[in-house]
């Protein structure tokens, strides 16, 4: 129960960074168009796993 507890706090909190460096990322990349750039915004903002599919399969850095 105490893990379960401390995964849900570290989501909470550590979610957010995420979605914040990945949208700083994704706002300065030269290399995508404007509507790329926006799918990517909103899969990171409401899924999430979205900052970690950016890393994966968009090419992504969070820093």
């Amino acid at each position: 129960m105490i893990k379960f507890i401390v995964e849900v706090l570290l989501a909470i909190f550590l979610h957010p960074v995420a979605f914040v460096l990945a949208v700083i990322d994704i706002v300065n990349r030269k290399d995508m168009g404007g509507l790329a750039k926006f799918l990517w915004i909103i899969i990171s903002f409401f899924w999430g796993i979205g900052p970690i599919l950016y890393i994966v399969l968009g090419g992504g850095k969070l820093w």
